[in-house]
């Protein structure tokens, strides 16, 4: 099924064709028809599946058929997502299905200056790709309006209720007083999922392109059982005995981050980090150079594990495991995607057993071990047997986003906002 019989202007079509697009995928096949009629929808949608353009091209078509005079500070369509690497990828892909058309489109997130974000948002716009923390700060500054919003997309939007930004987005619903076609794109579901999307849709058409929770079907899968302290051994001797070209590795902290590069340079491997703590022009830059082989390995932190777009990546590593077993199938989204083969590599300690078997419960697939001669971890017997035979480690469950861990994210929220209408106060007083 092509674009061109789903109706789309021929200004749109060409730009599509230019990008590569000739079919539609899937969740684009289900999406894009129940948008262009106008209803909700709620989508369960890996990354790597086309969600940007199933939810982007019905709405850069609606605003092509009825275009408007934009208003100051104004915004028809508002596109939320959790990372500055996801908005401004999701910004890119929109404008370069715009190219022919008149539609602006802008995004705006931290780590760049609000003045210039100010400029553009004064001049009113169709299409906003925003975070929700930086939207907030602009909405306290009177920057942007929503006050006759006509689309509103949630995407990844697991991620941002991982991340706790459920506070965040209950408040810019709050300021929303028109009623616009709401989306809501997600790779997992659970219960805090469910509700919101209960609060913010209106009888929305269910999408579901694999069963909730599934990996692509292109990924293969493997566990290296290792002891923690031999790890970044380990991953030099994959990198070097398997000639691996291209290697995005996952760890939990930013310290592990800093000291792996480090070590994996020392070894005579290429590497950058993209992590919290470097600026965005740093993580721009160290992407940029993992996309065109100057780096052979990028190690991240979760912060990359949404919205980064690396076409054709063959392995993802995880260093370490993921605290939550739901991340796991965020993290190796990164490859195998558009129908290409990708890999997940996964090094397990002893103490990560207990994740690995989440995992594998959340993904209801057994993964393969590979036993690395030379690398065998030591005493894992006893601890295998007890998880495997003794309810209280088979039932035990995983770390997940509590009502006290959102709480605190509220109140993290409310912090900031205090803050901020104080430094706005003192100002005036000045």
């Amino acid at each position: 099924m092509s674009f061109a019989s789903q109706n789309f202007s021929q200004e749109i079509v060409r730009a599509l064709t230019e990008c590569g697009y000739e079919k539609l995928t899937p969740v684009q096949k289900q999406a894009i028809p129940h948008a262009r009629r106008g209803h909700d929808i709620l989508a369960n949608a890996q990354t790597g599946t086309g969600k940007t353009a199933a939810f982007s091209l019905p709405i850069i078509q609606q605003i092509f058929d009825k275009p408007k005079q934009r208003g100051r500070f104004n915004v028809r369509a508002l596109i939320l997502a959790p990372t500055r690497e996801l908005v401004a990828q999701i910004a890119q892909n929109i404008e370069n299905y715009t190219k022919y058309t008149e539609i602006k489109t802008a995004a705006i997130y931290g780590g760049t200056k609000m003045s210039s974000q100010e400029k553009k948002l004064e001049q009113g716009l169709d299409i906003l790709v925003a975070t929700p923390g930086r939207l907030l700060e602009h909405l306290d500054l009177n920057n942007v309006s929503l006050a006759n919003l006509e689309f509103l997309v949630f995407d990844e939007a697991d991620r941002m209720l991982d991340m706790g930004f459920v506070a965040d987005i209950r408040q810019i619903m709050s300021g929303v007083r028109s009623t616009p076609q709401t989306m809501l794109f997600s790779a997992t579901f659970s219960a805090q999922m469910n509700k919101l999307a209960s609060e913010i849709l209106r009888k929305p058409k269910r999408i579901s392109v694999s069963p909730e929770n599934a990996t692509a079907d292109t990924v293969a899968h493997v566990v290296y059982p290792v002891d923690q302290e031999r790890k970044r051994e380990l991953l030099s001797e994959l990198i070097g005995k398997k000639n691996w070209k291209q290697v995005l590795v996952f760890v939990n902290y930013k310290e592990t981050a800093n000291e792996l590069v480090k070590e994996l340079k020392l070894d005579g491997i290429k590497a950058v980090i993209c992590h919290g703590d470097k600026a965005q022009s740093a993580r721009r830059r160290a992407l940029d150079e993992f996309k065109e082989g100057k780096a052979r390995v990028m190690v991240a932190t979760e912060v990359a594990a949404r919205g980064l777009d690396i076409q054709g990546l063959p392995h993802v590593v995880n260093f370490d495991m993921p605290f939550l077993a739901e991340d796991y199938v965020h993290r190796i989204g990164r490859t195998g995607r558009a129908g290409l083969e990708g890999h997940a590599v996964s090094f397990v300690s002893r103490e990560e057993e207990l994740t690995l078997v989440q995992v594998e419960n959340l993904i209801k697939q057994r993964i393969r071990r590979v036993q690395l001669d030379g690398y065998e971890p030591k005493s894992r017997d006893a601890l295998l047997e007890k998880m495997h035979t003794k309810a209280a480690f088979k039932d035990r469950k995983g770390r997940t986003n509590n009502p006290s861990e959102q709480s605190d994210a509220e109140r993290r929220a409310r912090l900031r906002r205090t803050v901020l209408n104080r430094s706005k106060v003192t100002t005036l007083k000045k």
